[in-house]
């Protein structure tokens, strides 16, 4: 593999929602709003916002990411998990299957997820092109190399490679890990081979 700097985003919580769950909590026929786009193409964060609620502590105002999915998913870091009272277990996107439920609410509705909370495995995304220069397969682990130049360098292990057509190169962890290594905006990583 040939050595690549990607850029390092760090996912705050965040809710994803379905069509049906937007409609409950916001009124039918409502759809998300575009507050901002993010660097996947097509991806946004709405204007709108839920409160989660936990065994011990809510946390309100959380971020929903658009557009819509299939099924719900709540992304928050460990430390979420832990002040929220729910438990954290390390799911790649989508894999929600037996995770732990919270309720999200409105002002106008409520509604209770069975399942779907997750810490998102950290990841990098890319576009086949991207994984054909760099020499890396869909699914494959690789290491990245991160050097903030303020005397928290670290390496991430076991970043899973993402590969889509509808994908710009980034890599995603979450608040936790980006705290670790004190990561500010624009901080590039080097993907590096697993030993």
């Amino acid at each position: 593999m040939k050595d690549k700097e990607v850029i390092i985003e760090v996912s705050a919580r965040h809710v994803h929602l379905t069509q049906e769950q937007v409609e409950i909590l916001f009124g039918k026929g409502h759809n998300l709003t575009p507050k901002k786009y993010l660097s996947q193409p097509g991806h946004f964060l709405a204007e709108e916002r839920v409160n989660i609620i936990g065994p011990k502590k809510i946390f309100e105002n959380v971020a929903i990411l658009g557009p819509v999915r299939n099924s719900a998913q709540v992304e928050l870091s460990m430390s979420d998990c832990f002040s929220l009272g729910v438990e954290g277990q390390l799911r790649e996107s989508g894999d929600t299957i037996g995770t732990s439920g919270v309720k999200i609410c409105t002002n106008e509705s409520k509604l209770y997820l069975d399942e779907g909370v997750i810490v998102a495995q950290r990841h990098i995304h890319m576009t086949p092109d991207d994984a054909r220069k760099i020499g890396v397969k869909n699914k494959e682990l690789v290491n990245v190399k991160i050097e903030t130049g303020i005397g928290r360098d670290l390496i991430f292990s076991d970043v899973v490679i993402r590969i889509s057509e509808n994908s710009a190169l980034s890599m995603h962890i979450d608040t936790d890990e980006g705290n670790a290594a004190m990561i500010k905006k624009g901080v590039k990583g080097k993907m590096l081979e697993k030993v």
